[in-house]
Protein backbone atom coordinates (compact mmCIF):
# COMPACT_ATOMS: atom_id res chain seq x y z
CA UNK A 1 0.00 0.00 0.00
CA UNK A 2 1.58 3.20 -1.18
CA UNK A 3 0.89 6.76 -1.74
CA UNK A 4 1.10 6.63 -5.45
CA UNK A 5 0.40 10.78 -5.82
CA UNK A 6 -2.66 10.78 -3.43
CA UNK A 7 -3.03 13.51 -0.90
CA UNK A 8 -2.31 12.10 2.73
CA UNK A 9 -5.28 13.30 4.16
CA UNK A 10 -7.12 11.11 1.57
CA UNK A 11 -4.58 8.32 1.91
CA UNK A 12 -4.96 7.83 5.33
CA UNK A 13 -9.14 8.90 4.87
CA UNK A 14 -8.87 5.60 2.54
CA UNK A 15 -6.84 3.46 5.03
CA UNK A 16 -9.43 4.25 8.07
CA UNK A 17 -12.51 3.26 5.85
CA UNK A 18 -11.03 0.05 4.84
CA UNK A 19 -9.87 -1.00 8.52
CA UNK A 20 -13.55 0.08 9.41
CA UNK A 21 -13.79 3.54 10.79
CA UNK A 22 -10.93 3.24 13.19
CA UNK A 23 -7.32 1.35 12.99
CA UNK A 24 -5.47 0.22 15.81
CA UNK A 25 -1.46 1.01 16.25
CA UNK A 26 1.18 -1.94 17.34
CA UNK A 27 1.88 -1.63 20.82
CA UNK A 28 5.39 -1.25 23.31
CA UNK A 29 8.08 -2.78 21.11
CA UNK A 30 11.39 -2.32 23.34
CA UNK A 31 9.64 -3.84 26.19
CA UNK A 32 8.65 -6.65 23.80
CA UNK A 33 12.14 -7.32 22.60
CA UNK A 34 13.04 -7.30 26.79
CA UNK A 35 10.33 -10.01 26.95
CA UNK A 36 11.76 -12.30 24.44
CA UNK A 37 15.27 -11.88 27.07
CA UNK A 38 16.91 -8.80 25.34
CA UNK A 39 19.27 -6.43 26.93
CA UNK A 40 18.64 -2.89 25.84
CA UNK A 41 20.52 -0.92 28.29
CA UNK A 42 22.40 0.46 25.67
CA UNK A 43 22.27 4.02 23.78
CA UNK A 44 20.62 2.13 20.59
CA UNK A 45 17.79 0.52 22.85
CA UNK A 46 15.66 -1.64 20.54
CA UNK A 47 17.46 -0.23 17.50
CA UNK A 48 20.62 -2.89 18.96
CA UNK A 49 18.57 -5.58 17.78
CA UNK A 50 18.75 -4.50 14.28
CA UNK A 51 22.64 -5.60 14.59
CA UNK A 52 22.20 -8.44 17.26
CA UNK A 53 19.24 -9.99 16.77
CA UNK A 54 17.12 -9.35 13.45
CA UNK A 55 14.64 -12.54 13.61
CA UNK A 56 13.24 -11.36 17.05
CA UNK A 57 12.54 -7.86 15.32
CA UNK A 58 10.49 -9.94 12.86
CA UNK A 59 9.35 -12.14 15.75
CA UNK A 60 7.51 -8.62 17.77
CA UNK A 61 6.04 -7.47 14.54
CA UNK A 62 4.53 -10.55 13.98
CA UNK A 63 3.03 -10.75 17.84
CA UNK A 64 1.25 -7.34 17.07
CA UNK A 65 0.28 -8.59 13.64
CA UNK A 66 -1.48 -11.60 15.13
CA UNK A 67 -3.29 -9.58 17.84
CA UNK A 68 -4.92 -7.60 15.21
CA UNK A 69 -2.78 -4.33 14.68
CA UNK A 70 -3.29 -2.83 11.13
CA UNK A 71 0.03 -0.33 11.48
CA UNK A 72 3.70 -1.78 12.94
CA UNK A 73 5.84 0.99 13.64
CA UNK A 74 9.55 -0.30 12.86
CA UNK A 75 12.47 -0.50 14.55
CA UNK A 76 14.57 2.73 13.95
CA UNK A 77 12.95 4.84 16.62
CA UNK A 78 16.65 5.04 18.22
CA UNK A 79 18.51 4.41 14.75
CA UNK A 80 20.72 6.80 13.82
CA UNK A 81 24.28 6.84 11.71
CA UNK A 82 25.17 9.14 14.89
CA UNK A 83 24.39 6.40 17.16
CA UNK A 84 25.48 3.57 14.77
CA UNK A 85 28.38 5.09 14.12
CA UNK A 86 29.52 6.14 18.00
CA UNK A 87 29.33 1.99 17.96
CA UNK A 88 32.53 1.72 15.33
CA UNK A 89 29.98 0.91 12.36
CA UNK A 90 30.29 2.76 9.33
CA UNK A 91 27.96 5.51 7.71
CA UNK A 92 27.28 3.08 4.72
CA UNK A 93 26.63 0.31 7.68
CA UNK A 94 24.44 2.36 9.49
CA UNK A 95 22.81 3.73 6.33
CA UNK A 96 21.88 -0.38 5.28
CA UNK A 97 20.22 -0.86 9.21
CA UNK A 98 18.17 2.05 8.84
CA UNK A 99 16.56 0.61 5.65
CA UNK A 100 16.63 -2.12 7.26
CA UNK A 101 14.42 -1.95 9.96
CA UNK A 102 11.79 -1.24 7.22
CA UNK A 103 12.28 -4.04 5.43
CA UNK A 104 12.15 -6.32 8.24
CA UNK A 105 8.87 -5.16 9.30
CA UNK A 106 7.73 -5.58 5.25
CA UNK A 107 8.91 -9.12 5.85
CA UNK A 108 6.63 -9.37 8.52
CA UNK A 109 3.75 -8.38 6.77
CA UNK A 110 4.09 -10.55 3.98
CA UNK A 111 4.38 -13.23 6.39
CA UNK A 112 1.49 -12.60 8.13
CA UNK A 113 -0.62 -12.23 5.19
CA UNK A 114 0.90 -15.08 3.61
CA UNK A 115 -0.58 -17.33 6.80
CA UNK A 116 -3.54 -15.73 6.25
CA UNK A 117 -4.52 -16.97 3.60
CA UNK A 118 -3.28 -20.29 3.98
CA UNK A 119 -5.24 -20.72 7.45
CA UNK A 120 -8.45 -18.77 6.43
CA UNK A 121 -9.33 -17.30 9.85
CA UNK A 122 -8.61 -13.47 8.81
CA UNK A 123 -11.42 -10.88 7.81
CA UNK A 124 -13.94 -12.40 4.97
CA UNK A 125 -15.91 -10.81 2.72
CA UNK A 126 -18.73 -12.64 0.58
CA UNK A 127 -17.17 -16.15 1.24
CA UNK A 128 -13.74 -14.97 0.13
CA UNK A 129 -10.75 -14.50 2.57
CA UNK A 130 -9.69 -10.80 2.38
CA UNK A 131 -6.14 -9.02 3.48
CA UNK A 132 -7.17 -6.93 6.75
CA UNK A 133 -4.74 -3.60 5.62
CA UNK A 134 -1.88 -3.02 7.42
CA UNK A 135 0.29 -0.08 6.98
CA UNK A 136 4.47 -0.08 7.71
CA UNK A 137 5.49 3.10 9.81
CA UNK A 138 9.21 4.12 9.83
CA UNK A 139 10.00 5.60 13.25
CA UNK A 140 12.25 8.56 13.97
CA UNK A 141 12.52 9.32 17.18
CA UNK A 142 13.71 12.49 19.06
CA UNK A 143 16.87 14.12 19.06
CA UNK A 144 16.52 13.77 22.98
CA UNK A 145 16.14 9.75 22.24
CA UNK A 146 19.54 9.73 20.11
CA UNK A 147 20.97 11.83 23.52
CA UNK A 148 19.83 9.00 26.17
CA UNK A 149 20.01 11.21 28.53
CA UNK A 150 16.61 12.07 30.15
CA UNK A 151 16.93 15.51 28.55
CA UNK A 152 13.33 15.64 28.47
CA UNK A 153 13.37 18.07 25.20
CA UNK A 154 14.72 20.78 27.06
CA UNK A 155 18.11 20.60 25.10
CA UNK A 156 19.76 23.84 25.68
CA UNK A 157 20.25 26.97 23.58
CA UNK A 158 22.73 25.55 21.42
CA UNK A 159 20.60 23.11 19.97
CA UNK A 160 19.25 25.07 17.13
CA UNK A 161 16.34 24.61 14.59
CA UNK A 162 19.21 23.94 12.11
CA UNK A 163 21.01 21.84 14.63
CA UNK A 164 17.94 19.24 14.31
CA UNK A 165 17.49 19.77 10.52
CA UNK A 166 20.92 18.28 10.32
CA UNK A 167 20.87 15.65 12.64
CA UNK A 168 17.47 13.99 10.96
CA UNK A 169 17.77 14.58 7.54
CA UNK A 170 20.17 11.77 6.07
CA UNK A 171 17.85 8.96 8.72
CA UNK A 172 14.32 10.92 7.01
CA UNK A 173 15.74 10.39 3.42
CA UNK A 174 16.56 6.49 3.95
CA UNK A 175 13.53 6.04 5.56
CA UNK A 176 11.01 7.58 2.99
CA UNK A 177 12.53 5.54 0.20
CA UNK A 178 12.89 2.42 2.19
CA UNK A 179 9.34 1.07 1.03
CA UNK A 180 7.60 2.12 3.82
CA UNK A 181 4.10 3.37 4.05
CA UNK A 182 4.12 6.37 6.36
CA UNK A 183 6.82 8.25 8.85
CA UNK A 184 5.56 8.02 12.03
CA UNK A 185 7.67 11.24 14.03
CA UNK A 186 7.72 9.71 17.20
CA UNK A 187 7.63 11.19 20.91
CA UNK A 188 7.96 14.87 19.93
CA UNK A 189 9.19 16.20 23.17
CA UNK A 190 9.03 20.24 22.42
CA UNK A 191 8.37 22.82 19.54
CA UNK A 192 11.30 23.38 18.16
CA UNK A 193 11.84 19.37 17.04
CA UNK A 194 8.28 19.93 15.42
CA UNK A 195 9.35 22.84 13.41
CA UNK A 196 12.13 21.27 12.04
CA UNK A 197 10.30 18.32 11.11
CA UNK A 198 7.77 19.84 9.10
CA UNK A 199 10.32 22.18 7.35
CA UNK A 200 12.17 19.14 6.23
CA UNK A 201 9.34 17.31 5.10
CA UNK A 202 8.71 20.14 2.54
CA UNK A 203 12.36 20.52 1.90
CA UNK A 204 13.09 17.13 0.94
CA UNK A 205 10.13 16.62 -0.98
CA UNK A 206 9.25 13.92 0.75
CA UNK A 207 5.94 11.76 -1.15
CA UNK A 208 4.51 9.36 1.59
CA UNK A 209 2.72 10.40 4.50
CA UNK A 210 3.67 11.22 8.12
CA UNK A 211 2.00 11.63 11.78
CA UNK A 212 3.13 13.46 14.38
CA UNK A 213 3.13 12.28 17.85
CA UNK A 214 4.21 14.54 20.85
CA UNK A 215 4.71 13.44 24.14
CA UNK A 216 2.87 15.15 27.02
CA UNK A 217 3.00 15.34 30.72
CA UNK A 218 -0.49 16.03 31.49
CA UNK A 219 -2.60 16.41 28.46
CA UNK A 220 -1.90 20.15 27.91
CA UNK A 221 1.68 20.69 27.94
CA UNK A 222 4.48 18.78 26.25
CA UNK A 223 7.35 17.31 28.78
CA UNK A 224 9.45 20.49 28.01
CA UNK A 225 6.05 22.24 28.99
CA UNK A 226 5.40 23.85 25.47
CA UNK A 227 1.70 23.68 24.02
CA UNK A 228 -0.16 20.97 22.81
CA UNK A 229 -2.19 23.11 20.85
CA UNK A 230 1.10 25.02 19.72
CA UNK A 231 2.68 22.24 18.53
CA UNK A 232 -0.73 20.53 17.05
CA UNK A 233 -0.70 23.36 14.80
CA UNK A 234 2.66 23.02 13.41
CA UNK A 235 1.66 19.63 12.19
CA UNK A 236 -2.18 20.61 11.47
CA UNK A 237 -0.61 23.14 8.72
CA UNK A 238 2.14 21.01 6.99
CA UNK A 239 0.32 19.26 4.11
CA UNK A 240 2.75 16.05 4.74
CA UNK A 241 1.37 15.26 7.76
CA UNK A 242 -1.90 13.06 8.09
CA UNK A 243 -2.46 12.12 11.44
CA UNK A 244 -1.58 14.15 14.81
CA UNK A 245 -1.74 12.40 18.21
CA UNK A 246 0.23 11.43 21.19
CA UNK A 247 2.25 8.86 22.48
CA UNK A 248 4.54 7.39 25.52
CA UNK A 249 2.01 9.07 27.47
CA UNK A 250 0.21 7.74 30.37
CA UNK A 251 -3.22 7.04 29.84
CA UNK A 252 -4.88 9.56 32.20
CA UNK A 253 -3.69 12.45 30.18
CA UNK A 254 -4.65 10.70 26.59
CA UNK A 255 -8.60 12.40 26.50
CA UNK A 256 -7.29 16.12 27.55
CA UNK A 257 -4.53 15.81 24.56
CA UNK A 258 -7.27 14.42 22.21
CA UNK A 259 -9.06 17.46 23.14
CA UNK A 260 -6.23 19.86 22.66
CA UNK A 261 -5.05 18.61 19.43
CA UNK A 262 -8.69 18.38 18.40
CA UNK A 263 -8.81 22.61 18.99
CA UNK A 264 -6.53 23.45 16.36
CA UNK A 265 -6.44 20.40 13.66
CA UNK A 266 -9.28 18.22 12.16
CA UNK A 267 -6.27 15.62 10.54
CA UNK A 268 -7.12 12.38 12.34
CA UNK A 269 -5.75 12.28 15.78
CA UNK A 270 -3.36 9.12 16.98
CA UNK A 271 -2.80 7.68 20.35
CA UNK A 272 -0.67 5.20 21.62
CA UNK A 273 0.23 5.20 25.48
CA UNK A 274 2.31 4.22 27.38
CA UNK A 275 1.41 1.19 30.64
CA UNK A 276 1.33 4.50 32.67
CA UNK A 277 4.21 3.32 34.35
CA UNK A 278 6.89 6.06 34.81
CA UNK A 279 10.74 5.54 32.99
CA UNK A 280 13.28 6.45 35.95
CA UNK A 281 15.99 8.02 33.35
CA UNK A 282 18.97 7.36 35.72
CA UNK A 283 18.29 4.14 37.02
CA UNK A 284 17.08 3.33 33.86
CA UNK A 285 14.31 1.29 34.66
CA UNK A 286 10.48 1.38 34.83
CA UNK A 287 8.70 2.22 38.16
CA UNK A 288 5.27 1.49 38.85
CA UNK A 289 2.99 4.91 39.34
CA UNK A 290 -0.94 4.06 38.79
CA UNK A 291 -0.52 0.52 38.16
CA UNK A 292 -2.28 0.82 35.29
CA UNK A 293 -2.71 -2.45 33.86
CA UNK A 294 -4.09 -3.90 30.40
CA UNK A 295 -7.63 -4.59 30.97
CA UNK A 296 -7.55 -0.50 32.84
CA UNK A 297 -5.94 0.59 30.08
CA UNK A 298 -8.58 -0.48 27.27
CA UNK A 299 -11.23 0.52 29.70
CA UNK A 300 -10.29 4.46 28.17
CA UNK A 301 -10.85 3.35 24.84
CA UNK A 302 -14.53 3.96 24.21
CA UNK A 303 -13.36 7.45 26.18
CA UNK A 304 -10.96 8.47 23.65
CA UNK A 305 -13.07 7.62 20.60
CA UNK A 306 -16.08 9.56 21.43
CA UNK A 307 -13.19 12.43 22.28
CA UNK A 308 -12.18 12.10 18.58
CA UNK A 309 -9.01 10.12 17.94
CA UNK A 310 -8.96 7.26 15.60
CA UNK A 311 -6.16 5.21 15.54
CA UNK A 312 -5.27 3.19 18.89
CA UNK A 313 -2.38 1.51 20.46
CA UNK A 314 0.04 1.12 22.73
CA UNK A 315 3.59 2.05 23.74
CA UNK A 316 6.43 1.37 26.74
CA UNK A 317 5.53 -1.60 28.77
CA UNK A 318 2.12 -2.57 26.69
CA UNK A 319 1.64 -5.57 25.04
CA UNK A 320 0.29 -7.76 22.15
CA UNK A 321 -2.58 -8.65 25.13
CA UNK A 322 -3.32 -4.84 24.80
CA UNK A 323 -3.57 -4.46 20.96
CA UNK A 324 -5.63 -7.85 21.03
CA UNK A 325 -8.15 -6.34 23.62
CA UNK A 326 -8.38 -3.13 22.04
CA UNK A 327 -9.31 -4.61 18.84
CA UNK A 328 -11.92 -6.62 20.57
CA UNK A 329 -13.49 -3.24 21.83
CA UNK A 330 -13.39 -1.26 18.63
CA UNK A 331 -14.17 -4.23 16.24
CA UNK A 332 -15.68 -7.00 18.62
CA UNK A 333 -13.16 -9.23 17.50
CA UNK A 334 -14.18 -12.40 20.06
CA UNK A 335 -12.80 -14.38 17.20
CA UNK A 336 -9.45 -13.20 17.20
CA UNK A 337 -6.88 -16.31 18.07
CA UNK A 338 -6.21 -15.83 21.82
CA UNK A 339 -2.24 -16.25 23.11
CA UNK A 340 -0.75 -18.38 25.64
CA UNK A 341 -0.95 -15.75 28.32
CA UNK A 342 -5.09 -14.94 27.42
CA UNK A 343 -5.90 -18.99 28.19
Amino acid sequence: MGLEGVEPSVFVSDFLEKCGGYAVVDGGFATELERHGQDLNDPLWSAKCLISSPHLVRRVHLDYLDAGANVIITASYQATIQGFEAKGLSTKEAETLISRSVEIACEARQIYHDKCTKDSWDFLDNGNITRRPVLVAASVGSYGAYLADGSDGNYGDSVTLETLKDFHRRRLQILATSGADLIAFETIPNKLEAQAYAELLEEEGIDIPAWFSFTSKDGINLVSGDSICDCASIAGSCKQVAAVGVNCTPPRFIHGAILSIRKVTNKPVVIYPNSGETYDAERKIWVKSTGVADEDFVSYVGKWRDAGAFLFGGCCRTTPNTIRAICRILFDKSSLPLSKADM
